[in-house]
């Protein structure tokens, strides 16, 4: 079992930056972390995701060049430094992370935890 929990988000002026982070707990080996993102409206969609083993990152074509994507595997903590925030950027965002099995990283399948989410507000 892994028990994922998200901090920060926020409300913050377009231009502005703010910082995820998500703490993974249960002694699981995990394979990747990722971060994905739900409008109101719009299905759950890939932001960045970054492999344990090797710190390899991918991201979304719409957040490339503006948020990043790290870990510290001492503190099983992956983090999502976002700047340049776009008004297009306000969802829901959620840390996920993936155990076991074929690794499909920017699909939302591949993913067997998640944590419970947390608010990114982009005003104009």
């Amino acid at each position: 079992q892994v028990q994922l929990v998200e901090s920060g988000g926020g409300l913050v002026q377009a231009g502005g930056s703010l910082s995820l982070s998500c703490a993974a707990s249960g002694g699981t080996f995990i394979i990747a972390m990722g971060w994905f993102r739900q409008a109101p409206g719009n299905e759950r969609e890939f932001v960045a995701a970054i492999r344990r083993i090797g710190g390899n990152t991918y991201y979304a074509d719409s957040v490339k060049g503006r948020f990043t994507i790290s870990r510290d595997n001492a503190k099983n903590t992956v983090y999502l430094q976002m700047n340049a925030l776009k008004p297009e950027d306000t969802a829901v965002y959620y840390c996920a992370a993936v155990t076991t099995g074929a690794v499909i990283i920017r699909s939302a399948n591949t993913y067997n935890y998640w944590g419970q989410g947390t608010q990114v507000t982009v005003s104009s």
